[in-house]
């Protein structure tokens, strides 16, 4: 198996992107959390990843997903659970499987459990899985660490949205994908992007 994330081989996982969990998220500032987060999502789509989203208590305390986010696939299922565990949800769980990917890139919240525990129980059935850090939030700053050691300690491979979207991407002459994901980077990449926009502004076009 491809050790590299490709189009072909990865779908994404978002887990409890909701109002009331990143009210409790101390490990980063929440901005930030939400702008990696539809970073992260807008590097999917860039891609056409297939993609899994889900929320849990959303009628009780944790609120729908977050609207920046559904902004971007407003259209997109979002499976409701109940339990922590989304392995555990037989919904999540088959549609996690029916994109026929065996690499999972996760993001969402909290880490400490509901990325944590998805992420356990999907390396110990063969999964390969992939856990953007800085698109979860976790508690605390401790806590949110501790609980991606434990993930890193059983398999999981720790990335962040901008490596998950230059190794999608990975030679800037796959011209299919060049304008999307340049448009991410530029829009979300803090110095990178604004020294592509530069770059855009004073090199004159290719002949």
């Amino acid at each position: 198996m491809q050790d590299l994330l490709t189009p072909q081989n990865a779908a994404l996982v978002l887990l409890d992107q909701q109002a009331g969990l990143q009210f409790a998220v101390q490990s980063m500032e929440r901005q930030t959390l939400l702008n990696n987060s539809v970073a992260l999502l807008e590097s999917a789509l860039a891609f056409a990843l297939p993609m899994v989203v889900s929320t849990s208590a959303s009628k009780v305390y944790s609120g729908p997903l977050l609207p920046d986010l559904h902004a971007l696939i407003p259209d997109h299922p979002v499976l409701e659970r109940r339990n922590m565990n989304a392995w555990e949800d037989p919904a999540v769980k088959a549609a996690i499987e029916a994109t026929g990917r065996k690499k999972l890139i996760f993001s969402g919240m909290l880490t400490e459990a509901c990325i944590s525990f998805a992420v356990l129980s999907a390396l110990e059935e063969g999964y390969e899985c992939y856990v953007a850090g800085d698109a979860c939030g976790g508690l605390t700053l401790v806590g949110h660490d501790l609980a991606l050691q434990r993930m890193a300690g059983k398999g999981a491979q720790l990335t962040s949205w901008v490596q998950v979207l230059l190794e999608l991407q990975r030679d800037w002459t796959r011209h299919d994908t060049y304008d999307a994901a340049r448009a991410v980077i530029e829009k979300n990449g803090g110095g990178y992007g604004v020294g592509l926009r530069y770059a855009k502004q004073m090199l004159p076009p290719l002949s």
